[in-house]
């Protein structure tokens, strides 16, 4: 099996994991765990999202967090930036890697946009000669890129359509989110080796949820595919509003230990994004869907029982 030697986690916890949570998370905790991960090795981290305080009253928040962190050296600090005015106040907060998103599906985009996927593309020129201004970095993301909860399965030629639009803009780095879980080992394979003979200049990133648990073992099929960058929360919080039940990222400590296991380097210290783990399952109030958390690691043996 041909692997790559060393893979980049991208960390969403403090955006995509703390979105759907209803109890307040205070500014100064977010900012505490934003610093907390800063100190695990990771090298990017998904602060926050410039959205209508609205929209998503957990994340009401993003100047003060954005501004408030302790920048580490090495780590790359983004933001999901929805249209021009968030990327207004992404500018004036200093972040300088936006993330541009919408759906690969029409029924998606318009329950998470209310717009036609041809309105919201319509809207991401001006971000991007804004962002040109500020110099910062566009990305642009794609969720229900592997099934949508309402149409269900994404022709790929639906997928290299809304991509070749963001490769038009002057987008190269696209995330690709399996929303709400509904991906499998072959199709994530299938289509990210696809993609990548389509579009060769592109850097790609897999946002795999783990709604039916298959999460990791898409994992491995993007790895085969030579993809080597991944999103994860810290603790697996998250979750799509539009799939009932559904559980959210997979969780940071998971991936890292699955692919230390694998001997894939990570840069990641494990215990240390453990520790943030449990400090976030007090932060939540609620159990979370660690699966390293339960169990341990691999390497945590249990005391032999004397016969």
């Amino acid at each position: 099996m041909q692997l790559p030697e060393r893979v980049t986690i991208h960390e969403v916890c403090p955006r995509d994991g703390f979105q759907p949570e209803e109890r307040w998370i205070p500014t100064e905790e977010k900012i505490a765990i934003v610093n907390a991960l800063s100190k695990t090795g990771v090298r990017k981290i998904q602060l926050t999202s410039f959205v209508h305080p609205r929209a998503i009253p957990q994340l009401q928040d993003a100047e003060e967090v954005a501004t408030g962190i302790k920048r580490e050296p090495g780590v790359a600090y983004d933001a999901l930036v929805p249209n021009l005015r968030g990327a207004e106040r992404a500018a004036a907060a200093g972040v300088e890697v936006w993330h541009l998103m919408l759906s690969a599906s029409e029924s998606h985009n318009r329950a998470n946009g209310n717009r036609a996927i041809a309105e919201t593309l319509a809207g991401f020129p001006a971000v991007i000669e804004l962002a040109a201004e500020h110099g910062a970095e566009v990305h642009g993301g794609l969720a229900v890129a592997f099934g949508c909860p309402y149409e269900g399965e994404v022709p790929l030629a639906q997928l290299e359509k809304v991509i070749g639009e963001y490769h038009a803009m002057g987008v190269r780095h696209i995330s690709l989110g399996d929303t709400t879980g509904m991906a499998n080992p072959v199709q994530i394979y299938r289509t990210m080796s696809s993609l990548r003979e389509r579009f060769p200049d592109c850097a790609w990133t897999l946002h795999l949820h783990d709604t039916r648990g298959m999460a990791l073992a898409n994992v491995v099929a993007g790895l085969q595919a030579g993809i080597t960058e991944y999103d994860s929360a810290a603790g697996g919080l998250g979750g799509c509003p539009y799939a009932p039940g559904a559980t959210g990222n997979v969780a940071t400590e998971d991936l890292v230990h699955m692919l230390h296991q694998m001997g894939i380097e990570t840069g990641i210290d494990l215990d240390a994004v453990i520790d943030v783990a449990r400090r976030l399952r007090k932060t939540v109030g609620h159990e979370l869907e660690s699966r390293i958390l339960r169990a341990g690691k691999v390497t945590d043996l249990a005391e032999r029982v004397a016969a």
